[in-house]
């Protein structure tokens, strides 16, 4: 047992915060489903470009990314929120084994520990997430992306995230599956832990691993120390 009150090895004054789609629930290919889906209401296909564009942004920028800039605030809030209907619809009843391979045992390793999930994600998305997946608990904070003006790239989340735990953004540890998360993460000044269930690659991490069964990301952990 750590001073912090884990079991896993994590010096006891580091944060974990966790994006949401694609690091606690592998949940892109419903998010494509259900894009697909909802722009072929409105006569669109959906072509693979859109789709990689869609990773790792608010839906505001994906619906005026798919449908133009002129909508109004409005319409595209009412065009995003009916979108992640179509998306929970897929996804209620599932989440629990749509979850990150091992990250219920690992969040349970690492109890004790500050952890926060930060997400461009919905209100409604990240309740059902973290209620159906049993998860809600390990987490002393939770921001969707309603809770800030900017999204990622932008580190105002991450930002916001480490003030709410009360630790130092340079002592706290994400974990991202997208290129602009990771970007927000490094311009707030956090190390970064890259999953590799939305991208073949990563660039810019300290180390990256397919999921939370990953021995060598322990072993890395705990090789990580506290920056005064």
């Amino acid at each position: 047992m750590t001073a912090s009150g884990s079991t896993g090895r994590l010096d006891p004054c580091l944060a974990l915060i966790f994006d949401m789609d694609g690091v606690v629930i592998d949940s892109n290919p419903a998010h494509r489903e259900s894009w697909a889906a909802f722009n072929r209401s409105y006569g669109l296909e959906t072509t693979e470009a859109m789709q990689q564009r869609m990773y790792g942004k608010r839906n505001d920028e994906i619906v005026r990314d798919y449908f133009g800039e002129d909508l109004s605030d409005d319409e595209v809030a009412r065009r995003g929120a009916a979108k992640e209907r179509v998306f929970r619809s897929i996804v209620a009843g599932r989440v629990e084994q749509m979850l990150v391979p091992g990250l219920k045992a690992f969040l349970r390793e690492y109890d004790g520990a500050p952890m926060a999930v930060a997400t461009n994600a919905e209100p409604e998305n990240v309740a059902l997430v973290l209620d159906q997946g049993g998860i809600r608990p390990y987490f002393q904070v939770v921001l969707d992306g309603h809770q800030v003006r900017n999204p990622k790239p932008d580190p105002e989340i991450y930002q916001l995230a480490a003030r709410r735990l009360g630790v130092a953004a340079t002592n706290c540890i994400v974990f991202e599956d997208s290129k602009s998360g990771v970007q927000a993460a490094r311009d707030a000044g956090m190390r970064v832990v890259g999953l590799l269930t939305t991208e073949d690659n990563l660039m810019g991490v300290s180390i990256c691993a397919d999921n939370f069964l990953s021995a060598n990301l322990r072993v890395w952990l705990a090789t990580q120390r506290c920056v005064s």
